[in-house]
């Protein structure tokens, strides 16, 4: 059983009655404890709960449930808290910080999945050449080469533009990325030239990520 500390998914509520809060507390093999709007609930793959949440399936593997509500299908990410807010149709993402200190996220680059390290002394979203050549990315051939300094020293590096970066509900095109020869650094960066297209807040260990329109 893996136990999430506080890892909701907040759903917009366009009409009186909607649900506005489901937490995914525990997660199983094709089982998992949410929370809906305060109310504990202990669904199996296929159950629906009295508010209308239906438990589609679960992955402990990846630490992931998706779930169904009003025929749309969202995917809870343990550590991760989606948020889609009416009043302002702004998508947003709410990570919390990890024991060490940072702040990590499941993603995507071109529909791949990437575990990111948010970085924002970085000035684009930086990948190892491994991880790079993983993502079906030839950096040597599209990319513009260079040098960066690492604190390993001076290393190779390839400017790349991404064709998407999503992570939870936001996603951009064209995104500028360089790309180190080598295994470093171990996750990608997620840097400036994703950030810099959010409004952050950051209150103690919690980071909201809000996209601008």
């Amino acid at each position: 059983m893996r136990l999430a500390a506080a890892i909701a998914f907040l759903l917009a509520a366009p009409h009186v009655g909607a649900v506005e809060r489901v937490t995914l507390q525990a997660l199983f093999k094709d089982k998992a404890i949410l929370v809906i709007d305060g109310a504990r609930r202990v669904l199996s793959a296929g159950e629906e709960s009295p508010e209308g949440v239906k438990l589609i399936e679960t992955d402990t593997r990846t630490e992931r449930a998706e779930i169904e509500l009003a025929g749309k299908r969202q995917t809870l990410t343990l550590g991760v808290v989606l948020g889609s807010f009416a009043p302002t149709g702004r998508e947003s993402v709410t990570l919390f910080a990890e024991p060490d200190g940072h702040f990590h996220a499941d993603g995507t680059i071109n529909g791949m999945p990437v575990r990111f390290l948010v970085d924002t002394g970085a000035t684009t979203i930086a990948l190892s050449g491994a991880e790079a050549s993983r993502l079906g990315i030839d950096y040597r051939k599209r990319g513009q080469a260079g040098y960066a300094s690492t604190a390993s020293g001076v290393v190779r590096m390839y400017a790349v533009k991404l064709d998407s970066v999503q992570l939870g509900p936001i996603t951009m095109y064209g995104v500028d990325a360089g790309v180190l020869e080598g295994t470093f650094p171990r996750e990608a960066l997620l840097g400036m030239s994703f950030l810099s297209r959010l409004d952050m807040k950051r209150d103690g260990q919690r980071l909201e990520l809000t996209q601008r329109y």
